[in-house]
Order: C-alpha cells, then sequence, then structure tokens
C-alpha cells in the first residue's frame, strides 16, 4: 500500500483528522491505484469522482471507530 498515506485516527494522530488529510490520504490511494498522479483531462472527472467517494467513506469510517473503549467520534 501506498506508505505516503497516514494512520488519521487516534493515539497515531493526536486529534481529530481533519477534511484536508483525509482527502489528502484519498488522494494518495486513488494516485496509487489509478497509477496517475494527475489524471487526463478526460480521465478528471472520474478520478476527482473517485477521490471524493474514498475522502467520504474514509471519514464514515473515521466517525465510526471506536478505539480501546472511546465512544465513536461525534459528527462534526
Amino acid at each position: 500500500m501506498c506508505r505516503s498515506i497516514k494512520t488519521l485516527r487516534p493515539p497515531v494522530l493526536p486529534e481529530e483528522a481533519t477534511q484536508d488529510e483525509i482527502r489528502a490520504a484519498a488522494l494518495q490511494y486513488v494516485r496509487k491505484v489509478s497509477g496517475f498522479r494527475a489524471p487526463a483531462e478526460h480521465n478528471r472527472e472520474v478520478f476527482e469522482r473517485a477521490v471524493d467517494a474514498i475522502a467520504e467513506a474514509t471519514a464514515e469510517l473515521l466517525d465510526g471507530l471506536e478505539i480501546r473503549g472511546q465512544a465513536a467520534r461525534q459528527p462534526v
């Protein structure tokens, strides 16, 4: 997996992940899977939709995780 994607949950991250951090991780994932750092114009829309979908799924995952007996994060 892409080593530049960092863990976005406590205790690795001292605070809740920001939307920017979540989107950056999603972008790195899509870049890795697609093999493109930046998509060609004809692929831009599908590339951006994938980043959006993965960022949304990541935020949902982080919101639902219960870490070491802690309650799930409260939605922002």
